[in-house]
């Protein structure tokens, strides 16, 4: 049975934690879908790239899936 009230710690999107890239990325606790997949997040008129790590780190929002800054792209013109 669902819970009967909204709290967000019992969120059911599946989030990540964001390591590396530019200090100054404003989000480091993310939604994914589908997880596992390479994220693409738009910054700056480019794109930082994050691939799923095998690691997991406690965060205020519960324990969640290390996604490791790996490439930044350009957004085509």
């Amino acid at each position: 049975m669902p819970p009967r009230f909204y709290h967000p710690r019992m969120s059911t999107v599946a989030k990540a934690v964001l390591e590396g890239g530019p200090h100054d990325l404003p989000a480091r606790i993310v939604p994914i879908t589908p997880p596992g997949v390479e994220l693409k997040i738009p910054f700056r008129g480019g794109y930082e790239h994050f691939a799923a790590t095998q690691r997991e780190r406690d965060t205020p929002e519960g324990r969640l899936r290390v996604y490791e800054w790996c490439e930044r792209t350009k957004v085509a013109e």
